[in-house]
Order: C-alpha cells, then sequence, then structure tokens
C-alpha cells in the first residue's frame, strides 16, 4: 500500500499525447466531489476511472454517477497504488487536502484539490514545494476565476476603466437559526472509516456533526464561513488585482447566536490589508440581511465593479464635485461654494453574464488542458496557497481576541508575535506525521 515512497522520475516526467485522455480518479464523493464528477463527464478527454470514500454508500452513488464501471476504493492509498490512474480530483473535508496532494504528488499523479487547499498556512508551502519537487500539475478549487467573463474582467482593470481601485467589500450572510442542532457523540456508522475520515486531525469522539457536510465548523477539520466561500471571494481579488500575500491582517467576531455544537464564529468582520486596499470581508450566518448570499465590490476612483461567478456589473461614479456634496441649507461666510457643474458618469456602465456553473467546467478543462501541456494552471498551488493565507491570518486574529497581526511574505511568518506565529501549523495525528516527514519536505 502507497504510503509516500517518491514516485520515480519517469512516471513524473511523463507527458500525456495531445489526444489521450485523462484517467481521473476521484478522492472524495460528496456534495462536491460529485459536482465535479457531473463536470468531468462531460469533457471528452476526461475518463473516469475510479472512486474513493470512506463512506461506503457515496462510493456506489459515485460509481452510478460516472456511468463508466470506475474501481471503488475506500481507502485512497490503494487508489495512488492504481497504475491506471494518470490524476487525481480531491473533495475531501479540508483538513485532508494538503496531505492528500502530496502524496498524490509523490505517487506521480497530478491534482485537482478543492479549496481551501490548506488547514493551516505551513501546509500550503509544503503542498508548493511537493507540487515542484515531483513535478506535478496542481489546480486549486476556486472555479470563479475560470470564467469567460473575467477576460473583460481583467481588461477594464487594465485600462482603469473604473479608476484606482482601493477598496473591497465581500462576504456571506444568510440565517441559519438556530443551527445544526446538538446530537450527542455516538459510535461511528457501520459504513464509515471514521478512523480514516479523522486521518492527521486529533482523535475525537464520533459526533455526526463533526463528519460530512457540518465537518465546516469545526476549527478541527476546517475554518468556517472564512475559509468555506471566503477562499473564493479572496481568490476573485487576488486573480484580477495580480496580489499576493496581506501585509496585516485583523478580526473579531464570534459564535454569538447559534445554538448547536459548531465552533466557528457566526459573525465575523476581517480586515485584510494589502499594499494597495483593504479587503474588509462580512460574515453573518444568523441574519440574511438585505444583500442575503454573498458578492465581491471593487471600489474605484471611476465607479465600482461587482464580480462574482456568474459575470460582472460596472456602476459608474457621478462628477459631483467634493462641494456640491457638503450640506449647504444655508451659506455661512467662508462656506464652500457649490460649483455649477452638470453631473456626468466618471466611466461606462458594464455588465456580462453566464451561467453560474459555467467556470466549473471551464476550470476543469484548463486542469486537463495543462496535465498535457505540462504549463501552469490557471489556479496553481501556490496561488492557492497564498488566498489561504489571507484566511488563515483572519481567523487566527479572531481566535486570539482580534489583535492586529503583521505578515512578513518573505518569511512567511506573523511579525513579533510568537503566539499567533505558533498557530501557523498543528501537528499531525500517528501515522500521518511519519508519513509528512518521509517526503522531506
Amino acid at each position: 500500500m502507497f504510503l509516500g515512497a517518491a514516485a520515480t522520475a519517469a512516471s513524473y516526467g511523463r507527458v500525456l499525447g495531445a489526444n489521450e485522455r485523462v484517467r481521473i480518479g476521484f478522492i472524495g464523493c460528496g456534495l462536491i466531489g460529485l459536482r465535479h464528477i457531473a463536470d468531468f463527464k462531460l469533457l471528452k478527454d476526461a475518463e473516469l476511472t475510479a472512486v474513493s470514500d470512506v463512506h461506503q454508500p457515496r462510493v456506489e452513488r459515485a460509481q452510478a454517477d460516472c456511468g463508466t464501471s470506475p474501481k471503488g476504493y475506500a481507502d485512497f492509498r490503494k487508489m495512488l497504488d492504481d497504475k491506471n490512474v494518470d490524476a487525481v480530483v480531491i473533495s475531501t473535508p479540508d483538513h485532508w487536502h494538503a496531505l492528500q496532494s502530496i502524496m498524490a504528488c509523490a505517487a506521480g499523479k497530478d491534482v485537482y484539490v478543492e479549496k481551501p487547499m490548506t488547514l493551516f498556512v505551513k501546509e500550503g508551502r509544503w503542498m508548493t514545494t511537493a507540487a515542484r519537487k515531483y513535478k506535478r500539475i496542481v489546480q486549486g478549487g476556486t472555479q470563479g476565476r475560470s470564467g469567460a467573463h473575467f477576460k473583460e474582467v481583467l481588461e477594464l482593470i487594465a485600462a482603469g476603466h473604473i479608476g484606482k481601485i482601493h477598496a473591497i467589500r465581500t462576504g456571506s450572510t444568510r440565517n441559519i437559526m438556530p443551527g445544526f442542532g446538538n446530537p450527542p457523540d455516538s459510535d461511528p456508522p457501520p459504513d464509515i472509516d471514521y478512523d480514516l475520515w479523522l486521518g492527521p486531525a486529533p482523535k475525537r469522539p464520533y459526533n455526526r456533526n463533526r463528519a460530512l457536510y457540518n465537518f465546516r465548523w469545526f476549527w478541527d477539520y476546517s475554518g468556517g464561513q472564512m475559509t468555506n466561500l471566503g477562499a473564493h471571494d479572496i481568490d476573485l481579488v487576488h486573480y484580477v488585482l495580480k496580489a499576493k500575500s496581506p501585509k496585516a491582517v485583523y478580526c473579531s467576531g464570534g459564535r454569538f447566536c447559534l445554538q448547536d455544537n459548531g465552533e466557528t464564529p457566526d459573525v465575523q468582520d476581517a480586515i485584510i490589508e494589502y499594499p494597495d486596499f483593504n479587503i474588509v470581508i462580512n460574515i453573518r450566518e444568523a441574519s440574511a440581511g438585505r444583500r442575503s448570499g454573498g458578492g465581491t465590490e471593487l471600489f474605484g476612483t471611476k465607479g465600482s465593479m461587482t464580480i462574482g461567478r456568474g459575470g460582472f456589473e460596472v456602476f459608474p461614479d457621478m462628477t459631483i464635485p467634493a462641494e456640491r456634496q457638503i450640506p449647504a441649507w444655508s451659506t455661512p461666510p467662508g462656506h464652500p461654494q457649490p460649483a455649477d457643474i452638470k453631473p456626468e458618469p466618471r466611466t461606462q456602465a458594464k455588465k456580462a453574464g453566464n451561467p453560474s456553473n459555467e467556470p466549473l467546467a471551464r476550470h476543469a478543462q484548463n486542469w486537463l488542458d495543462c496535465i498535457k501541456s505540462r504549463q501552469m494552471p490557471i489556479s496553481d498551488v501556490e496561488q492557492g496557497h497564498l488566498v489561504s493565507i489571507s484566511c488563515h491570518l483572519a481567523n487566527i486574529s479572531l481566535r486570539l481576541g482580534g489583535r492586529k497581526l503583521r505578515w512578513d511574505p518573505v518569511k512567511e511568518d506573523v511579525i513579533g508575535d510568537r503566539e499567533a506565529s505558533a498557530m501557523l501549523v498543528r501537528p499531525y495525528r500517528k501515522p500521518w506525521d511519519d508519513v509528512l516527514r518521509s517526503f522531506k519536505l
């Protein structure tokens, strides 16, 4: 069974021919795993070869959805041993993303890994090092940037269509009161390999809310909505503004309203500072508000632009002189005098849209194309790592009481805060810590 032995030069140096189909294995067959199967199934150069999940009913469902009689594996390591699998799509819980990706790279498989790519900051550098060491194509699952409309978005921003962009507002809101309940701990169902589900995470009693979908609300496995949806929003900002690492992050919030056994915040407000702009992220789990859902808004000196997976829209500002925007109920001596200028749009309104699921198939095709060409994919592993840094720093700041964290992008460390710096890494549970060490990353 594969436990991390390095791939041979021949295996990781192989380049598929232009007309070859890529034989794909799917690790993790839950909500997004089945979505990926549906998308890859439509691509002519994808061959759905194998599926793996620790929950046997999900293996069977994925096999049926593939429609190609793929092999089913309860243990993903056996899939990594399968020489008939060229590449893997990883849609497991967040705490598995990094180690499974590293193991897949070492086994000579190219990787498509869902966001957030990591559970903690250091994992992202390990993943990037592994991808380069084993010469693997590793695509992050931030599919929004693959939307066809982003070609025009990039052109408009490069041309200064909305002026100098200096601020971004994003986030997600919904009302799920009172939450997901408080089920008692219990024995795991007989059709779930719970120890393998936990993997490198700490040993905990089985709880229905800690496994399968609701793992997202527990710190052992995920980072709440900041990493679940925030990773998508921050990724779009990084993409269109060519951003890299933040210079500082501060965040506050807590689990103020939900009455369940979850741990991650239901109210979270973060300010992420970059050299030329700030991102403000607001997360609400107990009130949808008037802007229910999510969305990302770029503020420029000529107007604003909303961007998302389903399209974009430009909202021009009007050329209203500053003195005309000062209250003038009367005109005391020395009061600014309103300029007699007819307001005009500072830029042109524009709008484009497409089906919100369209970027998923385009993202998958980009990965397949890059597997064949060995070119960098649109969401390369290092870009996913940089996006995750902002998410993780926001959560660290929140968990430390909202203090401001300054970031050194060269050393990839928090400046002058040992407590925060210690939270950039977490120990893996045995035997997975030994597996990680075997790669000497």
